[in-house]
């Protein structure tokens, strides 16, 4: 194929060639199946996408103690928010 090239780079360039090939194959499937395959509404009903949230006594590192201080600067920030 190349004469300044050995046989062995040859198959290299061969492989790397259809590597290249496969990957851009996979990836245009990947996207055309994004773009134009739309789910029937519900298909996703017994699959939860996002994790139900836990209740107020969860996990201990999941809430902090405030002091006096933490609070009563916390209930002025919230009082700067306009009321909806």
């Amino acid at each position: 194929m190349f004469p300044s090239i050995s046989p062995v780079q040859e198959i290299g360039l061969a492989v790397l060639f259809v590597a290249a090939l496969v990957w851009v194959l996979g990836l245009g499937h990947m996207l055309w199946d994004s773009r134009f395959h739309h789910p029937e509404p519900g298909a996703y009903d017994g699959l939860p996408v996002i994790p139900s949230q836990r209740s107020a006594a969860g996990h201990p590192m999941e809430s902090v103690e405030l002091t006096e201080a933490e609070e009563a600067a916390f209930a002025g920030l919230i009082r700067t928010f306009p009321p909806r």
